[in-house]
């Protein structure tokens, strides 16, 4: 049974998945086995379906990463089915009379689409290529919210001309732009991306509710209220919301409430200036996930039942009815489905530093040289009795900065030949890779039910020289 959101269509099978790959049954792996209390939490960021198998292998979604690897070759990203479905379905359970828009930058494929659309989940893009991608593979272009902060006029052209269903203005330079583009008696449905003046976020790079980064329009300066001005001005944008991001990797609900407070505010101040009541009221996302056991998730729970508490009275104080809520999940939906797996490659001790070199890096998961982030490695395959040492992951690429994971523990006999997994792999890892080196991005291959079937192929040399035209 699909699940669909109050107001939106109900879910269909969407044309163009015929041409994945059928799946394909693995080899009955060994009975798993009760998780030893020595190793339960080094299982807690894993995806729920996974379990220790015999030799020191692990399944996810009962499909043996080790046979996976043998299969797909390493690197190779899993991303359990199962996990990112009931992820959706926290959601709507959470949120119950809004809308539930995943955001597509964390990471998009075809089947994924199929995935939280069947769940009842619209869609949030950020380009023409995420936008196209969505609509060709049948996701109803009225459930996507197209944002961004410098739209180029390609991407505005495609929203327009493939019916998406909300434009986010991220700046001023926008209302004339997009405006001049629609089709004389058309209108186009319009959000606000306000800045609330909050400071939320694990790194300073994904802090995005402060007037000192590029997104929205400022409450504190009044960019929003003028921007808010000509929008209705113009004859052909209908303005029917604001938007609100305020960062990435929040672990509290704190900074949502006090965001949540300041919109309302302002809220109030458009039906006092301009006689209107705006109905929709997108809190974007930026929920946390823990990457490392003993980190802190947000709690969606919580975390919806405190917002849609807050939402009434804060509106009832102001005067308002309580618009329509959005909300923006995207790490947290996908980001803990995903598992990377690597094959070692080398080992090398400089003085008291060990380094696990491994054939993967930055060209597939850019984040620890970009954030800092800490992940939380396994060897898988094989059993090791060693004495565990503190060891450094790194990556294949000619940077210093290639570090998949810094100073982790991993057994002081690891070796060329190992494998080792990444959990919690999902999100921002394939989404932002490159081919550096012309090293190709590395396969997709969903698991569910006891089998694996490919998503996404891995990027080949001839792909990557395909696109040079030579001399």
């Amino acid at each position: 049974m699909t699940t669909s959101l109050p107001g939106l269509p109900g879910s269909s099978q969407l044309p163009g998945l015929s041409r994945l790959p059928a799946p394909s049954p693995v080899s009955p792996i060994a009975p798993t086995a009760p998780v030893p209390p020595g190793n339960a939490a080094d299982l807690s960021v894993w995806p729920a379906s996974a379990r220790l198998a015999a030799r020191g292998d692990v399944a996810v979604g009962g499909v043996s990463l080790v046979e996976t690897a043998e299969r797909f070759g390493t690197p190779v990203y899993l991303l359990d089915e199962g996990e990112v479905r009931e992820r959706c379905r926290t959601y709507l359970r959470a949120f119950p009379d809004t809308d539930v828009v995943y955001a597509a930058k964390a990471f998009l494929c075809r089947a994924l689409l199929h995935w939280v659309q069947e769940e009842g989940l619209g869609l949030d893009v950020c380009s023409a290529g995420e936008l196209e991608l969505a609509v060709t593979t049948g996701f109803p272009p009225e459930r996507i919210v197209l944002h961004g902060n410098a739209k180029s006029p390609a991407d505005l052209s495609a929203a327009l001309r493939l019916g998406v269903g909300r434009i986010v203005i991220d700046s001023a330079w926008e209302i004339a732009r997009l405006s001049a583009l629609i089709p004389p008696g058309a209108r186009q449905k319009v959000l606000v991306r306000v800045v609330p003046g909050v400071s939320a976020g694990s790194y300073a790079a994904v802090r995005t509710g402060t007037d000192d980064q590029k997104f929205g329009l400022s409450i504190t300066d009044g960019s929003a209220q003028h921007a808010i001005a000509r929008i209705l001005d113009q004859p052909r944008l209908e303005l029917v919301g604001l938007h609100c991001h305020i960062g990435s990797q929040i672990t509290t609900v704190k900074p949502y409430l006090t965001a949540l407070r300041r919109v309302v505010g302002l809220l109030a101040q458009i039906r006092h200036q301009h006689g209107i009541v705006l109905p929709e009221l997108d809190l974007g996302g930026g929920h946390a996930v823990a990457y490392r056991p003993g980190e802190t998730a947000l709690d969606i729970p919580a975390l919806g039942a405190r917002i849609r508490r807050e939402l009434v009275t804060s509106c009832a104080a102001a005067g308002i009815p309580v618009p329509r809520l959005t909300v923006e999940p995207g790490r947290a939906l996908v980001g803990p489905a995903g598992v990377a797996l690597y094959r070692v490659l080398a080992v090398k001790t400089t003085g008291d530093r060990i380094f696990v070199a491994v054939d993967g890096g930055m060209s597939d998961n850019p984040r620890p040289a970009l954030y800092g982030v800490r992940y939380a490695p396994r060897l898988i395959g094989r059993r090791s009795t060693a004495e565990p040492r503190t060891a450094t992951v790194v990556g294949r690429h000619c940077e210093a900065g290639d570090v998949l994971a810094a100073d982790v523990t991993m057994p002081g006999d690891i070796r060329p030949g190992d494998l080792v997994a990444v959990p919690v792999a999902g999100a921002y890892h394939l989404s932002m890779a490159s081919s550096y080196n012309a090293v190709g991005r590395p396969p997709v291959v969903a698991v569910h039910d006891g089998r694996a079937r490919l998503l996404v192929r891995r990027e080949s040399l001839a792909d990557i020289n395909g696109r040079d035209i030579g001399l």
